[in-house]
């Protein structure tokens, strides 16, 4: 057997179990769904698509089993349950990008006779985002842009909020409150600028839905970031768990939006981050220097 051929053998032996996990995973999919649901058919016929390719593979390697990772299929599933079919299918895809790379430098192992149906292949895993796309998107994917605006504001506002009133009063509890009532007036005010841009900016969805979407992710963003405030009376540890919570959310919505969106996670992620904890620390530092300017005012 040439060096060729046995190379050929460890490629398929590894693709075609990659192939059958694929194919696997859109079968399971598309149970999740309803029979009438847009995302059905494109599921079976992705999860079809996926079951000839593993064919094509494992012919290169006769009497072996594939083998599919459990705790991939659970993760997937998982996400499909606490994101949406959407965002599973996206995550999906982002491995399919990484096929296509990985295939293009696999062409000169494969047979002349077969060179055709593995052209055809990679033309399959290139038009799967694309069959996709063409299909209904949830609400939830609609209006993700929305959602990520009422988070990412409220994550930078709300943190330097806190921080400022800790500088100015050190009493945790006042920070707290200070959080909640500004977090309450400004998701009204964000709302309402995503009504207008919304109506003026030729999205196609609903721009109540848009302000809601804004509002809503604004002001539980505020309350979850103020919890840490009522639970202690100790700066530090108030300030370190809203901080805490602050990354946790960012990094989930940040995960979400970039897989949704194809964008890259580490670049927009460090981005807000650093404006995140610049916005805290210097809020914290002016209302500091106001409290000693004017020291009478840590009485209330």
């Amino acid at each position: 057997m040439s060096s060729r051929e046995m190379a050929l053998k460890d490629v398929a032996r590894v693709r075609m179990s990659d192939e059958w996990a694929d194919y696997t995973l859109y079968e399971r999919l598309s149970k999740t769904v309803d029979g009438g649901s847009p995302f059905a058919d494109v599921l079976r016929a992705l999860s079809a698509t996926e079951h000839g390719h593993y064919e094509f593979w494992r012919k290169y390697v006769p009497g072996e089993e594939p083998r599919l990772s459990k705790l991939k299929l659970y993760w997937v599933l998982l996400l499909r349950r606490f994101f949406g079919l959407t965002f599973a299918i996206r995550y999906l895809d982002r491995h399919e990008a990484k096929v296509v790379v990985e295939y293009g430098g696999l062409a000169q192992l494969i047979p002349a006779e077969d060179r055709a149906a593995f052209d055809a292949m990679v033309a399959d895993e290139k038009e799967h985002e694309k069959a996709f796309a063409m299909k209904a998107e949830s609400s939830a994917v609609a209006y993700i842009s929305f959602v990520v605006l009422g988070l990412a504001d409220a994550l930078v506002e709300i943190s330097g909020i806190h921080a400022g009133w800790l500088g100015l009063f050190e009493k945790t509890e006042i920070a707290g409150l200070a959080g909640i009532i500004a977090g309450g007036a400004a998701s009204l005010a964000m709302a309402s600028a995503a009504f207008a841009q919304a109506k003026q900016g030729g999205f196609k969805g609903s721009a109540r839905l848009s302000a809601a979407y804004t509002g809503v992710s604004y002001f539980v963003t505020a309350l979850m970031l103020a919890t840490p405030y009522f639970l202690t009376g100790s700066m530090p540890f108030a300030l370190g768990g809203s901080l805490t919570l602050a990354v946790i959310i960012l990094a989930i919505t940040t995960w979400y939006s970039v897989v949704i969106q194809e964008k890259l996670f580490l670049r927009d992620f460090v981005e807000i981050l650093l404006i995140l904890f610049a916005t805290t620390i210097v809020v914290f530092t002016l209302g500091y220097v106001v409290s000693a300017a004017f020291p009478g005012i840590k009485v209330l």
